[in-house]
């Protein structure tokens, strides 16, 4: 027998080496898990009661010998847990513990520690829960029987279990399909006590609720075509091209008016009869918000890099300036730029350069601020807004308190008033030798603002104290005789200003939670926060405030990720722009004829101020919502559920109806709306023609706009709703479609993204 040989070519053996070195790529860059297990509660064998028993007892449990017993509001009690995968460091404030009073009332109780038990119990983690409800929001539950409790991680809800409260016993009311989880217990069981097996649309090549829900995380909404390119690359993959990819898209460049005075000169009034040469729309495309909201909407539509305008989205809510107050569209132009160029740089850098960016100037004063004359609007909001919050936090983004409970200032008026001095004497920059963007007969909006040196206040400063601070007082200047050693100590001073801010402890989980909050989910753990904060911190070569390490981290997180998330409180309301985004892409969004794409200006429209979100048009430099907001009657932490009342909701509906039942559901209006908006149903047309019970249209619609998670109660109420409709005309068909769409847009289910 003869062997045969085989010889590698250099090229044959690149090659190889080549998929080698991909294959471990691949293994080191793998997506994250969408299928973490669902916790649980462990109860007694034949009962939902939970085993627990008083802390103080660790190491020495026998849970196979718990018996039932009653515990006192504010004391400390341990129950246990199994069907976790826990990372290294991952502690107590990765959960969340709910209790529910007769009254269907919710508290939270804080789960303030937790150990993994050895000694044949292997797979138990027991956690000690404090009684006291940390939420604050209700009067203490009443101590005299059952509670029906719950615990949440990542989005996960376990299942349903009984805790005494006082005594054991009573009319608490507990579902009916909950059933017993006893030790032992491996396969997950949902917070309805019923085993849970992902259907194959969960996970399947075609519907992942994992893809679905990251793509609502990281763009303006669902499209096929961007779906399809996720399903092939993955997620890591498709991030470095985000982070990479030209911005804005090259068929959409910003808008480029040119500036113009303050008041607006005689040929520019719209007066065709005074200046017939000078078009109509001159004052809209100066004087208004129109070019910039017009720009930003098909950005949203249709633009390549959806991560960096969403990312730019979230920091224009937090570095807020407003076109209430912002004279021209061009003005507004110069601030979003330094989002978007910042969106994945580094925070330090977006501090400075939107500190000496006119049109933050303008908004918050720090352009006309002097020594004589001294402003603090901008100082304050640095500070409060921008950076390290009201209160100090720890890591987690809990505020700290002193020894009588009250939270810790993070600063107080004399540091406002000190960096206020700090930052006095910049303003719009107006010198031809040093502004290479001066139109006369303007003021300056694009360059930054300059220091005039006589204005700057050249005393002493006092700045943040706070442990680890490097530099917290600034000298007088001791040798300001001339304009060059003012402009060096000024310039000096700011940076040693900015230095001190971006340095401080809050800075991280301050800004981490923001981000997550407008990504993500509206409440997110605190263990959540600490892992994308210690991320702000360090990239993992050093560097602080990486904001492209920050929104990989945010995105990847396993809090963020997963195929089905199951605690009622995750995810977030859609705020009326991403609401209307949403919609739009996944419909083929196009002009009124369909011919071409749409102008964009759908917030033109009267439904925008109701909803009370217009783009570029905060009403105040706390945004649109505050950050805290508790929705009323509940214990939910959801900041855009300060927009949503009896009148805001009522105009989502009628922005969904206009244009799923309109058609073009903004037809063209020169010269506001010169191309109009219309939406594709066609193929929902067809599939409400080829099956007449309507179930292949529902079905597509629950895979296309909610992933497969639409509850059988809606798609029953929904197909009854569809067939009412006869099946008797080609226009019937395209009603049925649209009615489905209609109810499931404007459905609670689909409002928050999850």
């Amino acid at each position: 027998m003869h062997r045969k040989e085989y010889w590698l070519t250099a090229r044959g053996l690149t090659l190889i080496l080549t998929l080698v070195m991909m294959a471990v790529s691949a293994i080191a860059q793998e997506d994250p898990d969408p299928n973490s297990p669902t916790p649980i509660l462990l109860t007694e064998s034949s009962s939902i009661r939970a085993l627990a028993n008083r802390s103080g007892e660790k190491g020495r449990v026998d849970l196979n010998r718990l018996r039932p017993q009653a515990f006192a509001p504010g004391s400390t009690v341990d129950i246990y847990v199994t069907n976790l995968v826990l990372l290294p460091d991952e502690g107590p404030l990765a959960f969340r513990f709910y209790a529910m009073d007769r009254e269907g009332r919710t508290y939270r109780f804080p789960v303030v520690d937790m150990e993994r038990l050895t000694k044949g119990q292997t797979g138990v983690v027991r956690m000690s829960v404090a009684l006291t409800d940390e939420l604050k929001y209700w009067d203490q539950p009443a101590a005299d029987g059952d509670v029906l409790v719950y615990l949440t991680w990542r989005g996960l809800a376990s299942n349903f279990a009984k805790l005494g409260l006082g005594s054991v016993g009573g009319d608490i009311r507990t579902p009916s399909s909950a059933v017993p989880a006893p030790l032992g217990t491996v396969a997950a069981i949902d917070r309805n006590g019923t085993s849970r097996s992902l259907s194959p649309e969960y996970v399947g090549y075609r519907w992942s609720g994992d893809r679905y829900r990251f793509l609502q995380q990281t763009t303006f909404g669902f499209e096929p075509n961007l779906d399809s390119r996720l399903r092939r690359i993955g997620l890591r993959a498709w991030l470095a091209e985000q982070f990479d990819a030209p911005y804005p898209t090259p068929s959409n460049p910003y808008p480029n008016q040119p500036l113009k005075p303050a008041n607006a000169p005689a040929d520019c009034d719209g007066d065709q009869t005074v200046t017939p040469d000078v078009p109509e729309t001159c004052f809209r495309d100066t004087y208004t918000m129109y070019p910039i909201q017009r720009w930003n909407n098909v950005e949203a539509l249709y633009g390549s890099s959806q991560l960096r305008h969403r990312v730019a989205w979230a920091l224009s809510q937090i570095w807020v300036t407003s076109g209430n107050d912002i004279q021209q569209s061009r003005h507004m132009v110069e601030y979003h730029k330094i989002l978007s160029a910042n969106a994945f740089g580094n925070y330090r850098t977006l501090m400075r350069q939107m500190t000496f960016n006119p049109t933050m100037g303008d908004y918050l004063d720090m352009a006309r601020s002097t020594k004589n004359n001294p402003n603090e609007n901008y100082a304050r909001e640095l500070m409060q807004l921008f950076s390290v919050g009201l209160f100090m936090l720890n890591d987690y983004g809990q505020v700290l308190t002193d020894g009588s409970g009250n939270p810790i200032p993070t600063y107080d008026q004399n540091v406002v008033n000190n960096l206020t001095k700090v930052l006095t004497g910049w303003s719009f920059c107006q010198t031809a030798a040093s502004c290479p963007n001066l139109t006369v007969g303007t003021v300056n909006f694009i360059d930054p603002l300059l220091l005039t040196t006589g204005n700057h206040d050249l005393t002493a400063k006092t700045l943040l104290s706070y442990t680890g601070s490097t530099t917290t007082n600034i000298a007088a200047c001791s040798n300001c005789t001339s304009a060059a050693n003012i402009t060096t100590y000024a310039n000096n001073s700011a940076e040693q200003a900015l230095d001190n801010i971006f340095n401080h402890p809050n800075l991280p989980p301050f800004i981490s939670k923001l981000l997550i909050q407008h990504l993500v989910t509206s409440d997110p753990s605190p263990e959540y926060v600490r892992r994308v904060a210690l991320v702000f911190k360090n990239n993992g070569s050093g560097v602080r405030g990486d904001l492209k390490a920050v929104v990989k981290a945010i995105l990847l997180d396993p809090e963020a990720r997963g195929d089905v998330k199951t605690d009622p409180n995750y995810g977030k309301l859609r705020e009326p722009f991403q609401y209307a985004t949403n919609i739009l892409r996944t419909f083929n969004v196009r002009s009124a004829d369909g011919s071409t794409l749409s102008d964009g200006m759908f917030t033109a429209r009267s439904e925008f101020t109701g909803m009370q979100q217009i783009p570029f048009r905060s009403p105040t430099v706390f945004n649109y919502y505050p950050p805290d907001y508790v929705v009323p009657g509940s214990a939910l932490l959801g900041p855009e559920y300060a927009l949503m009342t009896t009148g805001t909701s009522i105009q989502r509906a009628n922005f969904v109806n206009r244009f799923v039942f309109t058609a073009p559901a903004v037809a063209v209006s020169n010269p506001d709306v010169p191309l109009g908006t219309s939406l594709d149903f066609s193929d929902l047309q067809a599939l409400a023609q080829a099956d007449t019970t309507g179930n292949q249209l529902v079905n597509e619609l629950n895979q296309r706009m909610m992933y497969g998670t639409m509850s059988t109660e809606m798609k029953n109420a929904i197909l009854t709703a569809v067939v009412n409709i006869p099946a008797t005309s080609t226009a019937n068909y395209l009603q049925r479609a649209r009615q489905a769409v209609y109810l499931i847009a404007t459905s609670s289910q689909y409002q928050v993204q999850r």
